[in-house]
């Protein structure tokens, strides 16, 4: 099987999960976009892929789970 990978990332003032190339965004914190991308690697562990999910750690100055300062 293959590698599905799965990166939280910043998009504008709001998270989006990043795969394949797509970016699918709109969730107000990272943990959101994290829910969704740990879902989506629970059905590709099913499918038989290795899975990779990266979430980024908090930049200084800002609130531990949104891009507005802390």
């Amino acid at each position: 099987m293959g590698l599905a990978q799965y990166a939280v990332i910043a998009s504008g003032e709001e998270w989006g999960v990043l795969h394949d190339g797509n970016l699918n965004g709109g969730y107000a914190t990272k943990e959101a976009a994290f829910e969704s991308a740990a879902a989506a690697a629970a059905l590709a562990i099913r499918m038989g892929h290795e899975v990779h999910v990266s979430v980024p750690g908090r930049e200084e100055g800002e609130a531990a789970l949104t891009k507005r300062p802390a």
